[in-house]
């Protein structure tokens, strides 16, 4: 891949990357996402069964939501490099907090909509911000463990709320408001916990940066080299719900559903932090390109077979993907800009990815039919093209980046 990528600044190591802010902020996407793994495995259920919504609405409701929270992340990234941090964290937490409020005391589904549309709005409004405060300050060639460490918390979250989601549904005789309710309690407590972030002053640029696509135009060409392989790639990489629908279709019921999707988590859990650490060390578009080996592996056996175990086997090496994409592809992205352009990048990648998805999940709904072997067959096989590619590419030449970025 003929990037650019960051040289660390001579006398700066990779030492003093377990910042404070690393460790909070981990901490909060831990309890936020416990609160919303514990939702996504019974809200189908609440939405279809409790309030007699057509299957068509839980496509509605999900297609908004992240729709929304794809161009949310374009102004946030912007007004991330404008402003202070820390108000757009708590603004974004609190948001998502407000939106499981309003599912746990809906009576119609329209309510549930707003819900999840308000939630998604706060991840689009924290996202970039978080992730540009959470380098901050970080050495460039320590940030492939710093995103390492925070995708392993975020994922350990998703790990614990299905299983108390589980566990609850069993214990409270399948009742799903009591369990709606309990979500809020986590996703308040991570609001909370924002307070213990601290934000050191920053210079801010004299120019008056507008959260459009004019700010994103100011990114430098080696970033827009990147995004173009990237941007490929999120149209190839649809909606993980139609891969558990692939496991329901070959007979899995809803608790070995529940329990292959925490074991993918598990794994993806685990695997986080080592891929960020040899992203360090190997370079984020090496580690990138195997994520997509495991990519297609997965997509491509869930294609093709009907075993009940190879399909479990093969989610869990679809955790290997995400564990080797998700926050090594933030930790390639701050390495190719400056500090002042942390946020900004970073909502763009983000908007961009989230765009990608939705329009990769309309047109593999379309093509679904009756089993989906035909658009698994086709990403898994756009993901291996794109995996040789950045596995075979040359080297980058070295970009040295400004202290502090």
């Amino acid at each position: 891949m003929a990037d650019t990528e960051a040289r660390v600044e001579p006398g700066r190591g990779a030492g003093g990357w377990l910042s404070r802010n690393l460790l909070v902020l981990s901490g909060v996407s831990f309890l936020q996402d416990a609160a919303s793994e514990l939702l996504y495995p019974i809200l189908p259920i609440f939405l279809t069964v409790a309030l007699g919504a057509p299957v068509a609405v839980v496509g509605l409701v999900e297609g908004l939501a992240e729709g929304g929270s794809a161009l949310t992340k374009l102004a946030a990234g912007s007004l991330g490099d404008r402003y202070r941090r820390r108000p757009l964290i708590a603004a974004g937490y609190g948001l998502a907090a407000a939106g499981k409020v309003l599912i746990a005391v809906a009576v119609a589904w329209p309510v549930v909509l707003a819900g999840r549309v308000v939630d998604r709005l706060g991840k689009g409004v924290r996202g970039a911000p978080r992730d540009a405060l959470l380098v901050d300050g970080v050495p460039p060639a320590a940030r492939g463990r710093a995103f390492g460490l925070h995708r392993t918390a975020d994922t350990l979250g998703a790990v614990v709320g299905p299983l108390l989601g589980l566990a609850g549904y069993e214990l409270l005789n399948h009742r799903i408001r009591p369990l709606l309710i309990v979500a809020v309690v986590p996703a308040v407590l991570s609001v909370l916990l924002v307070a213990a972030v601290r934000e050191r002053p920053r210079p801010l640029p004299a120019q008056r940066v507008r959260p459009t696509l004019r700010g994103a135009g100011r990114l430098p060409g080696r970033f827009w080299r990147v995004m173009a392989v990237l941007g490929i790639f999120s149209l190839a990489n649809f909606p993980d719900a139609l891969l558990l629908l692939r496991l329901h279709e070959i007979g899995f019921s809803v608790t070995a559903l529940i329990l292959a999707y925490v074991t993918y988590n598990v794994v993806y859990a685990i695997a986080s932090y080592p891929a960020g650490l040899f992203a360090d060390r190997w370079r984020p578009p090496r580690v990138f390109g195997l994520g997509l080996v495991f990519f297609a592996v997965g997509y491509l056996g869930l294609g093709m077979v009907d075993n009940h175990a190879a399909a479990w086997a093969l989610l869990a090496a679809y955790g290997l993907f995400a564990a080797c994409t998700d926050g090594v592809g933030k930790a390639w992205i701050s390495r190719l800009v400056d500090a002042d352009y942390q946020s900004r990048a970073q909502g763009v990648y983000q908007s961009m990815s989230g765009l990608g998805v939705l329009v990769a999940g309309v047109w593999s709904g379309l093509a679904w039919h009756a089993d989906g072997h035909a658009p698994l067959l086709l990403s898994g096989t756009v993901a291996a093209v794109l995996a040789g590619f950045l596995l075979l590419a040359p080297p980058p030449r070295a970009l040295t980046v400004r202290p502090g970025a």
